[in-house]
């Protein structure tokens, strides 16, 4: 598919900002990500695929919750943090910049430089000191996903871990601890990411934050019945709260099941289609999730990203449409949150 982009696709992909809010990077060591290698993304395959902009995450899987462990994760997420800014510190091919705020992801587009986007998944590194959100912020951390797999002191994830001995679900939701870290992400303009939290916990996120929540990389339970997606009802607290769900490319959230050479970029933009015919175009966006699981046929790293924006124009989505689903409605979010913080 992709050495049949059509001209029109492929000069509107370039000229908008496309953002994919959720990729994975490497640790503790990985490919230099100036060069092609093996992994998913790197700086080669984004500017084939023409993503302007780059969520890459600081993700800490869910361990035995101690001081001790918290403690680590922590620690691990700021060298994550820090490996992800020294990026621009670095020679490179391409030009890139490390982008904190909507305003700069825009400026760096203008100028035709790589925006790189830190941010973090799972809120197990507050630990228990929530002074820890507002240093991750000032290392650039756009969102924090409140859970991974298995739940942390925060609240309640969508898949317990039994080998952690936990029970179906333990906080109902959101823990007090929870609530308090949500009204500390607001205060810095940290946007609170619900991807991965157990459903009770979505929507006790949408009522606690003052600035709308997000789904960084989520696909929808009507096509696809997976605690890691959103039923219908989820998608309309994302639309009353003014939030964004961001269709995610990973096979088995697209297809029951499914295997990534079983899903096509058709399947993909099903869920696309749907959530825009729930709630709207203003609230549905796109990510992949590569190399944390993302990627499919047509779809398979970030080089083939125009495949995404062939198939919907085919559909009859217009560029206005284009760019609210690559990035505006994500930036818009942003914003908000932004000039909360500010306020």
């Amino acid at each position: 598919m992709n050495d049949a982009v059509q001209p029109d696709a492929q000069s509107i992909h370039r000229a908008i900002v496309t953002l994919d809010t959720h990729i994975d990077i490497p640790w503790p060591s990985g490919p230099d990500p100036f060069h092609d290698s093996t992994r998913k993304v790197d700086l080669p395959k984004l500017h084939r695929g023409g993503i302007s902009a780059a969520c890459l995450v600081a993700y800490v899987p869910q361990m035995t919750r101690t001081p001790a462990t918290e403690d680590a994760a922590y620690l691990r997420a700021v060298a994550m943090l820090d490996q992800i800014n020294r990026m621009a510190e670095q020679d490179s091919p391409f030009p890139l910049r490390i982008c904190g705020s909507a305003a700069a992801i825009e400026a760096a587009k203008r100028d035709s430089v790589q925006a790189i986007v830190p941010c973090v998944e799972n809120g197990f590194v507050v630990g228990a000191d929530l002074g820890r959100i507002a240093a991750l912020r000032a290392r650039g951390a756009v969102y924090m996903t409140l859970t991974h797999n298995g739940h942390n002191g925060l609240a309640d994830s969508c898949n317990p871990r039994r080998d952690l001995g936990d029970r179906e679900t333990e906080h109902g939701g959101l823990s007090a601890l929870g609530k308090a870290a949500i009204a500390a992400m607001n205060r810095v303009g940290m946007l609170v990411d619900v991807a991965h939290t157990s459903r009770d916990t979505m929507v006790q996120a949408a009522e606690e934050s003052r600035s709308p929540i997000v789904s960084t990389h989520s696909c929808v339970s009507a096509l696809c019945d997976h605690s890691r997606n959103m039923t219908d009802w989820q998608l309309d607290v994302v639309r009353d709260v003014r939030g964004v769900v961001q269709i995610t490319a990973v096979s088995a959230f697209i297809k029951p099941n499914a295997k990534p050479e079983e899903v096509t970029i058709a399947d993909f933009v099903d869920h696309i289609d749907h959530a825009v015919r729930r709630i709207g175009i203003d609230y549905v966006g796109i990510s992949s999730d590569f190399d944390g699981g993302g990627g499919f046929r047509d779809w398979n790293d970030a080089g083939d990203s125009h495949n995404v924006t062939t198939e919907l124009l085919r559909r009859g989505y217009d560029r206005g449409a284009l760019e609210k689903l690559w990035g505006g409605n994500f930036l818009r979010v942003m914003r908000v949150a932004e000039g909360l913080a500010r306020g």
